[in-house]
This record gives C-alpha cells, structure tokens and sequence, in this order.
C-alpha cells in the first residue's frame, strides 16, 4: 500500500492510496483539473481509482468532487449527514452520482480494501476519519478533528502508517491575525488538532508509533519545522526522520514527495 499527498491544508484536500490492485481517493478539495496534474506529477494512475471517500463536507474536502467522481465514474461514500448537506447544499450539478452512504464502525469494501470510518469531532454535519486494510497492512486517515478520542489512539496504535493532523501552533494562532470567534473555534474541540496535541498523540504511541504523514497544516498558523519540532519533542528517543513526513498545500511531485509505502 502507497499513500500519497495530493494536497493538504485549508486550500484542499486529496489523497490517493493505492493497493495492489486499485487505489482509491481520500477526500477530493482539488479542482479535477489541478487534482489529475497533480496526479500525474506524482506519477498516480488515477484510473486505478474505484472510489471517491469524504471525510466531511466542508470546501477544501470536496471542491472537486462532483466533477472528479462523474469523470473517473466511481461512486463516493461518506456518512449520512455529510452525503446530505453535500446533495443538498453545496452540489449545484443534476447530473447523476453514485454517492452511498457508510456509518461509524461498519466496514465495507472497495476492491482488496476493506475499510471502516470512525468518528471524528469536527463542526460538521457527521465527520470521520477512515481505517483502511488491504491483506495484512493498515492505514489510519484522521485530519480535522479538535480532539483524539481514545478509540482512535487505538486505532492509530495497530496501523502501519497514518496521516494524522496538525494543524496550528497555539502561540501563532494566538498571536495571528484571525478574528477571536475564528480562534476559539479552530482551538475548541469540534475545531482543528494542535501541534502539541498531535505530539502527545504520537507520544502515546512511544514504540509502537507507525510511519506517520503530520497533515492539514494551518498556511497561517504553522510552519512544517513548528509541526516536525513540536512531534519530535513529542516522540523523544523515538523519533525518527524517516518515520515522521510533514504534508504541505503543494502536496507531492516528482521534486517533493510527501508520501509513505507501507
């Protein structure tokens, strides 16, 4: 399994995994157009995709997705609620899309995956993160969430790679030119991880930490060297380079790849 960062952070959103025998979409916040170029320049097939898999249905998670699931002809899942405000609010095409509708802790497949969500605490209508299997190899998918509950500390501790956010630094975002109700809201608990709530996440894990994506980076609130300093500081003797990667907007190509084989 290959998990590649197509873009992540508050201007979209997309990652592709691919398994042995087709990969599948995790999130689509990209134009089809700059998410296929994107694609291409990290040298993923797009056409191995089976499915599209939302996470929620804010903007920069599904700005493309209309268009990129009509295109590659896949069906899209996510939960009840975000399948709802999606088809009812924010899609403005009457074209047909195959969307299905996945709950909390009920595993379905896509190709050799088999995948569960879980629940997430995010200001959206039914948000949630993914585990994903192929055979004997797991993944954990948990961005835009103000908390880490227990159940996904146990979730991320039997994985073998997870994209994981970290989202601000608490200084910059105190400091930062964002209005006050912005702040309290990326800071509350329906809101965005911090660095330092990532690194205890990961220092939770001490040995048994997978290879791990730092993602959903705040552009204004956080640089890769705060996300990567505040999870080494968490990690302590554990940390390791190769282990730890810290995903930026531009996402992966050929001169900078933000990915992990598992």
């Amino acid at each position: 399994m290959r998990c590649t960062i197509l873009a992540s952070g508050s201007k979209g959103n997309s990652v592709f995994l691919e398994g042995d025998n087709g990969a599948i979409l995790i999130d689509a916040g990209l134009s089809a157009k700059e998410a296929f170029q994107r694609a291409a320049d990290a040298n993923c097939d797009v056409t191995k995709i089976g499915a599209i898999l939302v996470t929620h249905e804010h903007g920069d998670h599904i700005r493309g997705l209309d268009v990129i699931a009509r295109k590659l002809s896949v069906p899209v899942y996510a939960t009840e609620g975000t399948l709802r405000d999606f088809l009812n609010h924010r899609r403005t095409s009457n074209k047909p899309l195959d969307s299905r509708v996945v709950r909390y802790r009920e595993r379905f497949s896509v190709a050799d995956f088999e995948i569960e969500p879980f629940a997430i605490s995010h200001d959206a209508a039914e948000p949630c993160g993914f585990s994903i299997k192929e055979r004997d190899i797991s993944f954990c998918y948990c961005t835009d969430t103000g908390i880490v509950t227990q159940e996904m500390h146990e979730r991320f501790r039997y994985c073998d790679g997870m994209v994981l956010e970290s989202n601000h630094c608490p200084d910059m975002l105190e400091n930062g030119p964002y209005p006050e109700y912005l702040k309290r809201r990326i800071r509350s608990t329906k809101g965005h991880l911090s660095n330092p709530a990532a690194a205890s996440c990961l220092q939770s894990l001490g040995k048994d930490i997978p290879q791990v994506i730092l993602a959903h980076l705040s552009e204004t609130n956080n640089t890769p060297e705060r996300a990567m300093g505040s999870a080494r500081d968490g990690l302590g003797l554990f940390f390791d380079e190769s282990v730890v990667v810290v995903a930026t907007q531009r996402g992966s190509c050929r001169d900078c790849p933000q990915s992990m084989s598992l």
